[in-house]
């Protein structure tokens, strides 16, 4: 399915945050962040964020002189299996303190082949995932996961999708009109988070951003018990502002 062109605002984090480790990179004895900010072109407030992101992840570190090196992360990105095996590590660790920093269950989840796919769970006793009373793959109209993940797709795109997946309604709050699901997804800003309100599921809150890594549709969601609902919002800012460390996960 071909996707909408604008990229996220995580996504060019990502694209800045690579250009700092090519940076980085070429400079095996360190290098001040002076001279990445000349290489990259990035102002120095910018950079200091980023830097501060890279160093919490493992992908940078900073030496004695306060020159930048090359992390821990990065060197356990050989190549092959080895290099799989660190990536998914890192990952299942990246979400997990997401999880923990939002205080909620939290999903990693692409669009492959026409279909939500949920690759991901972090959750936990104290976070526990949304029961998936219906399966996600036939039930995008209604979560916010599926909803982030249509928002990302053109209009033929979203049209073969429904042609295939009925719109049911799960709830009394799940829209089933597809012109409004449409017309609702059109307005949907990729700054903001995509939210379900009850409409997968009664008792249960999510948001969802996107994440767009190559070729394929991706998002990044969090649920919460009807009795957390205040706190969805707040925990969905959180949630957008952390998702450039997961998709740099998945673009190395």
């Amino acid at each position: 399915m071909a996707l909408k062109p604008e990229p996220t605002a995580p996504f060019h984090s990502v694209q800045y945050a690579l250009r700092v480790l090519e940076s980085v990179s070429k400079h095996g004895d360190g290098v001040t962040d002076a001279q990445i900010s000349r290489e990259t072109g990035l102002p120095t407030g910018h950079l200091a964020s980023l830097l501060l992101t890279l160093r919490r992840e493992g992908y940078v570190e900073q030496v004695s002189d306060g020159a930048y090196v090359i992390g821990a992360s990065l060197l356990l990105l050989g190549s092959g299996a080895t290099r799989r095996r660190a990536l998914e590590d890192r990952l299942r660790l990246t979400l997990s303190e997401l999880r923990d920093s939002v205080g909620a269950a939290v999903y990693l989840s692409r669009y492959v082949d026409g279909e939500v796919s949920v690759t991901q769970v972090a959750d936990g006793p104290l976070t526990p995932a949304v029961n998936e009373w219906v399966d996600f793959r036939s039930s995008a109209h209604a979560s916010a996961v599926g909803k982030c993940l249509l928002a990302q797709l053109d209009h033929d795109g979203r049209r073969d999708h429904i042609s295939r997946h009925r719109t049911a309604r799960l709830t009394s709050r799940t829209i089933t009109d597809e012109k409004i699901l449409f017309s609702q997804l059109d307005a949907q800003s990729v700054t903001v988070p995509v939210l379900d309100l009850q409409e997968y599921a009664v008792g249960t809150v999510c948001a969802a951003v996107p994440l767009t890594a190559g070729s394929a549709a991706g998002c990044l969601a969090l649920s919460l018990p009807i009795e957390d609902a205040h706190r969805l919002r707040s925990a969905a800012e959180t949630l957008s502002r952390r998702a450039a460390p997961v998709l740099l996960s998945l673009a190395l």
